[in-house]
């Protein structure tokens, strides 16, 4: 189907702000740091004002957990009191070099409330300066740490489950990867939105929709280039699952595309591995959606039934 209008509106602001913004300064002119400013505020400026804000929390805490070399912060909202609760890992996007815990706040206080349950929300750290594979180890630290405190923080480690969005939906297949390669925490589930799972970026879609639906196939270039430079490691599966030898015994999944998003084709070419390999999927398209704007529920008439799926199936498995 053609793009949705709203989602064209949004297109059309997008491109009308870029081009009112145009001067003499380039991308190039500006460092990492304060392009991430920028990002971050757009973020909060669009998806924040069309996306769920979530309710107060019982409970809310930034642990600073240690990691190699380093410390990240790991964010926990605790919807009701007392009991032991199910566990949402949620890891943030961003192309691996964008966004943080903060400005996912209120999706991650929304989804506590939805499932009932606890949700931790990672601080990885971002590349470049912290380069392949700093995020994956960071998020698969994340885990474990949950899991072995799990009694401080009213948690059953039986019921732990990972997802993330883009850049986080490829964390969080890689995350169920190192679990199940390294013994680790049992998972009940994966959540992989709009996932990024193959930096070899040969899939059609990535043509198709290389540019004019915000996210392009340059922008990914450059998001590979930052956390991946190496090009040995676009074919390694904690970079790109995709590549992974064995698919089999990894938690049931629910995968999410967008018509017209670059890394649509390797989405669902990565739900159809785990099919094969006899995992249990969910898979969802949303229609007439870029990378992203099935999450802007205040404008998209149809974007809370993609929330809504994923919701079901978290309950489902968390259970």
């Amino acid at each position: 189907m053609p793009v949705q209008p709203a989602v064209q509106a949004v297109l059309d602001a997008m491109t009308s702000a870029a081009q009112s913004a145009a001067g003499p300064e380039t991308d190039a002119d500006f460092d990492v740091a304060q392009r991430r400013k920028q990002m971050d505020d757009f973020t909060v400026a669009g998806f924040g004002s069309v996306g769920e804000a979530g309710p107060a929390m019982v409970e809310e805490f930034t642990h600073k957990v240690p990691v190699a070399d380093g410390v990240i912060r790991v964010r926990t909202y605790r919807p009701v009191q007392g009991g032991e609760l199910a566990c949402y890992i949620y890891i943030h996007g961003g192309g691996w070099w964008l966004g943080n815990i903060d400005i996912y706040d209120g999706s991650c206080r929304a989804m506590a409330d939805h499932l009932g349950c606890v949700v931790a929300s990672v601080g990885y750290r971002l590349a470049p300066e912290h380069a392949f594979p700093t995020a994956a180890e960071d998020c698969y630290a994340a885990l474990l740490w949950v899991s072995m405190n799990a009694d401080a923080l009213g948690v059953d480690a039986a019921r732990i489950a990972v997802g993330g969005g883009s850049a986080g939906g490829n964390l969080a297949a890689v995350v169920a990867l190192m679990a199940r390669d390294r013994g680790g925490p049992s998972l009940r589930a994966q959540v992989l939105d709009i996932p990024a799972t193959d930096l070899m970026m040969a899939s059609p879609s990535i043509e198709a929709n290389a540019t004019g639906y915000m996210l392009t196939k340059s922008g990914m270039e450059e998001c590979r280039a930052f956390y991946a430079p190496d090009p040995a490691d676009w074919t390694n599966p904690y970079a790109s699952p995709m590549h992974a030898a064995d698919h089999s015994n990894l938690p049931p999944a629910c995968v999410t595309t967008c018509e017209y998003d670059p890394l649509r084709d390797e989405g669902e070419q990565y739900a159809m591995k785990l099919v094969a390999a006899g995992v249990p999927v969910t898979m969802q398209r949303a229609l007439g959606h870029i990378h992203g704007s099935h999450h802007m529920v205040k404008l998209m008439p149809d974007a809370a039934r993609y929330n809504d799926t994923v919701v079901r199936f978290l309950r489902q498995h968390l259970a």
